[in-house]
């Protein structure tokens, strides 16, 4: 039997890629799923794709970019399932430009999407996961572990700040029992690599890069680690890139 199975897991960003794939792994694996997004029509889909493993699904359609719709969630894991076992932030913006073009509003933008919402919500539910010794996963980027690539800078800036928010909060749960990993993704194919692509002037081909499924599937074997470790970097990347 599955360690994770019965365990409620709140997955952010559900609707897109990476994070609809760790919805249908956590499933397999027989978890309450709480899926948040924007997108309630995929959301929807997805719901009804996963239904018949997982123990239990909800979906929550709110933007978790702004303060309501983080209340709103905490809210929803109380009322619906009483708290929460796994953290899933896997919501995320990239916005491409060099310093010079690029104004500050976009910088906030990424860093209310990439940074302050997963630092919020986090906050607001991590008396319930310290409660259950639960787990915490950051989905971050390889633009977060210290790449100084041009024409990314305020991407990078809001990852590499949410690189130092999971190691930092390491430090202060750990001794209640909750465990924090970060996951680097290398290039990914989804509609945000798509997008990523177009900025480059590059033609996109998803069967180049790493699949989500991948992506997921390395998660929650780190996930259903025995509680005497803890992964903390999970670095994954493109066989051939």
């Amino acid at each position: 039997m599955s360690l994770l199975r019965g365990q409620t897991a709140v997955i952010t960003g559900a609707s897109g890629g990476i994070g609809s794939a760790m919805a249908r792994e956590l499933a397999a694996q027989g978890s309450e799923l709480l899926l948040c997004g924007r997108d309630r029509g995929r959301l929807e889909a997805l719901g009804r794709e996963v239904e018949r493993e997982a123990s239990r699904v909800e979906i929550l359609a709110a933007d978790l970019v702004e303060d309501e719709g983080l209340e709103e969630t905490a809210r929803a894991v109380a009322e619906k399932f009483g708290g929460v076992d796994l953290l899933i932030h896997s919501i995320g913006l990239f916005i491409g430009g060099a310093v010079e073009d690029s104004p500050v509003e976009e910088l906030d933008l990424l860093y209310r999407v990439n940074l302050r919402s997963p630092y919020q919500l986090t906050r607001l539910l991590l008396p319930s996961l310290q409660e259950r010794q639960g787990q915490i996963v950051f989905v971050n980027s390889s633009a977060g572990s210290g790449a100084d690539r041009p024409n990314y800078s305020g991407y990078a800036a809001a990852k590499s700040g949410l690189t130092a928010l999971a190691n930092a909060l390491r430090g202060e749960v750990n001794r209640h029992g909750v465990r924090v990993m970060t996951a680097y993704p290398g290039r990914t194919a989804s509609a945000m690599q798509a997008e990523v692509h177009k900025f480059e002037g590059r033609p996109y081909d998803p069967q180049r890069w790493l699949q989500p499924e991948d992506v997921a599937s390395a998660v929650v074997h780190a996930l259903a680690l025995p509680r005497s470790a803890e992964l903390t970097d999970l670095h994954i990347r493109p066989m051939l890139s």
